[in-house]
Formats: C-alpha cells, sequence, structure tokens
C-alpha cells in the first residue's frame, strides 16, 4: 500500500537550514518529499548557457548530496509546467500536504492559485509561508491601511517594527529525518532541459564584520568592488534573509540594513502594484515619447557609447553577470535620458543578463532612474556621466578594468553630446507631463 506524505516544494529558497516551509512540512505526522520543478514556462525564454540556471542547478545537486549522505533521501526534480507536473503527482503519491514559501511576483501568484485550485479538488492542502522577507504584503502600511510610496518613511516604519519584534528563526535539522527515503531518483540534467553549463560563476557572497562595517565608506567606489555579491543569493534563497538582517544590525550597519529594506520596499510595491511590471507608475510618464533607435540601444548593450564609465558598466555586466549597484544608476540614467530609449527596454536587457535580476528591484531601479516610478529621482535629474567619473572613479581603476581602450583611436566618440542630450531630454519630458 502506497503511503501518505507531505511535499515540500522548493522555489526561491535553495536551502535546507532556517527554510520557513520546510519547517513547517516536517512538524506534521507524514514523511516529506523534496521537490524542485524547472518550470519550462520560465526557462524556454532564457538563453541556453544562463549562469542562474547552472547555480540552481548546481545548488540543488549540493542539497541532494547532503540529503543523500546523512538522511538517505534526495530531492526529487522535475522539468515542465508545475501544474501538470501536480497533476502526475497525484497520480503516483497518496497527498495529503503540499508545502511551500510565498512568491509575490505576478506569474508566480497566477501559477500558485491555479495550483491551489487543483490540489483543492483532490482534497490536498496547500500551504505557503512567508520565508524570501522579513515584512511582506501588507505588513507594513500606512495608519490609513494604504502601502507606502516613499521609501523613507517605509524604512522608519519598517526598522520601528522590527524592534519591538522577535525575529523567529526555523531550525529543520532535527527533523530532516522526516524525509522521504530515495536514494535513486532520476533527475533532468541540464542537456535534458536544453541548457549548458555556463562559463560565467556566481560568486560566493562576502559578508565579513569588516566589509559591513565599512560599506557606507566603500560601496559607491566600483573599482574597490567591496560589495557583498549578495544578489543572487538571496535571489534564489541559498541564504536566509532573517540570518543576513542578523548580521547587519549585529554590526550595527544602518546602510547596509537600509540595503536590505529597499528591497523590501520593492517587492511591497510589487506585490501592490502588479501593474508597474509593464507600465509606469506615475501614468503620464508614458506618454514620453521614445525615440527608441535600435543601433543606439544595441551600443549602449555592447557598451560602446564612448561614455567611459557608462561603457565599463555594460561590458562588466556582459561578462560576469554583474554590474556595480552606482553605476547601474549612471547607465540607467543614460539609457532613459540621453538616448530617449523606453527604460522597459534596459529592464528587459538586465533581466537577461543580471544574476542577481530580481522583478521587483529591477522594475522599481528601472523606473526611479527614467522618473516615472515610486519614489523616483525627479525627471530633470540627469547624471552627466564624465563629472560622475571624477566622483565615483578618479583613479580609473574600472574604467581601465573593463574598457582598457578608453584612450585608443578605435574607441568610439561619444554617442550623443551630453549638453545636447540634457536639454532634449527636458524637453520631451516637459511635452509628456504638461
Amino acid at each position: 500500500m502506497k503511503q501518505t506524505i507531505n511535499i515540500f516544494w522548493f522555489r526561491r529558497d535553495l536551502r535546507l537550514d532556517d527554510n520557513r516551509g520546510l519547517y513547517e512540512s516536517l512538524q506534521g505526522e507524514h514523511q516529506v518529499m523534496p521537490l524542485f520543478i524547472f518550470d519550462s514556462d520560465i526557462l524556454e525564454q532564457l538563453p541556453q548557457e544562463d549562469a542562474r540556471v547552472t547555480f540552481i542547478y548546481e545548488t540543488l545537486q549540493a542539497i541532494d548530496d547532503t540529503l543523500q549522505k546523512d538522511f538517505g533521501s534526495s530531492v526529487v526534480l522535475h522539468y515542465g509546467k508545475p501544474l501538470e507536473i501536480f497533476k502526475q503527482l497525484v497520480q503516483t503519491h497518496y497527498i495529503d500536504t503540499v508545502y511551500t514559501n510565498h512568491d509575490y511576483e505576478p506569474y508566480a501568484i497566477k501559477r500558485d492559485q491555479a495550483i491551489k485550485s487543483f490540489l483543492k479538488e483532490q482534497n490536498i492542502d496547500f500551504k505557503t509561508y512567508k520565508d524570501q522577507v522579513i515584512y511582506e504584503k501588507n505588513d507594513i502600511v500606512k495608519n490609513d491601511g494604504t502601502p507606502y510610496l516613499v521609501y523613507t518613511p517605509y524604512m522608519k516604519q519598517w526598522k520601528s517594527q522590527f524592534k519591538s519584534q522577535f525575529l523567529n528563526t526555523y531550525d529543520t535539522k532535527p527533523n530532516l529525518f522526516k524525509l522521504v527515503k530515495q536514494t535513486s531518483v532520476a533527475h533532468n540534467n541540464l542537456s535534458e532541459m536544453g541548457f549548458k553549463t555556463s562559463s560565467q560563476k556566481i560568486k560566493n557572497y562576502s559578508i565579513s564584520p569588516e566589509l559591513i562595517q565599512t560599506y557606507e565608506a566603500t560601496r559607491n567606489f566600483p573599482g574597490e568592488d567591496s560589495t557583498s555579491r549578495l544578489g543572487p543569493h538571496l535571489r534564489f534563497g541559498t541564504v536566509s534573509i532573517r540570518a543576513m538582517v542578523k548580521k547587519a544590525t549585529a554590526e550595527k550597519n544602518e546602510i547596509f540594513w537600509q540595503e536590505l529594506i529597499w528591497r523590501e520596499f520593492f517587492m511591497q510595491i510589487l506585490w501592490h502594484f502588479p501593474h508597474s511590471t509593464t507600465q509606469s507608475f506615475k501614468p503620464q510618464y508614458d506618454r514620453i515619447v521614445w525615440r527608441n533607435n535600435e543601433s543606439e540601444f544595441k551600443a549602449w548593450c555592447e557598451g560602446k557609447t564612448g561614455y567611459p564609465l557608462v561603457d565599463a558598466g555594460m561590458r562588466q555586466m556582459n561578462e560576469t553577470g554583474f554590474m556595480h549597484n552606482r553605476v547601474r544608476m549612471l547607465v540607467g540614467s543614460f539609457l532613459c535620458k540621453h538616448l530617449l530609449i523606453d527604460w522597459r527596454w534596459g529592464e528587459a536587457y538586465f533581466a537577461e543578463k543580471l544574476h542577481d535580476y530580481e522583478m521587483a528591484s529591477n522594475i522599481g531601479n528601472w523606473q526611479w532612474v527614467a522618473g516615472c516610478g515610486v519614489d523616483a529621482a525627479p525627471y530633470f535629474r540627469i547624471f552627466n556621466p564624465t563629472t560622475q567619473i571624477e566622483k565615483y572613479d578618479k583613479n580609473l581603476e574600472y574604467i581601465k578594468q573593463w574598457v582598457p581602450d578608453f584612450q585608443e583611436l578605435t574607441y568610439p566618440t561619444p554617442i550623443v553630446d551630453h549638453t545636447f542630450a540634457r536639454e532634449r531630454c527636458l524637453s520631451v519630458y516637459k511635452e509628456a507631463l504638461q
């Protein structure tokens, strides 16, 4: 007779420790089958050598190795449409409850609703938990119940609430013996899913006390490479946000802590305003008449604009899947304001290239530089790509690393004159916003 099991569905939480949904799944009487689904709807849109897919696959292999060695268990991997996979699973298993952690992106919300409805028809519970953020959805709102649209008051309320609450962590280790015993699960490998192992590697993160303590002094200088590289690890949940916030508060570094809060600010904005994935938060900005010159967009993508700091950022991202945050602001502003190319074009290119791509933050930051989002930079704030070098890369360390040809005759002349571009931008924006 088939045993009744629970399923824990890994998604953006690729770790065994301090994983809320996994912890909850292990509290019941039934054994738990760990599951991961490579979602074909998502993967079909990605390039063959996507470093993020390689990272997910290798992380799951490492989890699987641990489970096999210590608990005689294994992560069951599937490739396909999640709803179809669950339809197969209910044919082959007696399932009591499916456990997972919340996801807040529009596609994920729709997917989960469909799966919950299907499981309900089968008399199977679908339980999800808050795991990838400290505060979600309506946890931090104004007194009248409406969402914050400006970061600073949101951040202050976040900190105030946090200081009055105990931060739980979820120790799964004592109950991992409850995982279903299975040592020979047939796995889809990367090539069977149409992917190759990427030559780009997602770096390990660094959050030493020194890095956190000097974060404010060093974070704006791309040549120093002193950022934590936490982004992809938070994105895929290989680290717990609770552990990271505890570290930030232990070192008493407000700036590092506030960067983590920015992530949650943008997540709650996306949850409250899902239309902002494709539309300007401030609708009048969708009246801007973008030039959308394709050859200029190509030059921007390739790091051939003739502005060395802009080109350094784009070349760094193309080669490594990472771009320094200060430079992201500059290249984004340059695309929207110097070239008058729609922010959505830039957002889509970052989505393809960045290892730490997270929809909420990417859209939030692109709308910020374009001036059309919540708490955005005013439209007349236009970064000067030349004076930014003096401020943030005075010794040209970053530029020399990524644009070694910047003083050679082969280096392109500037794609547009800064003063001309600034005046043109102000004129086009003013006309749209009248």
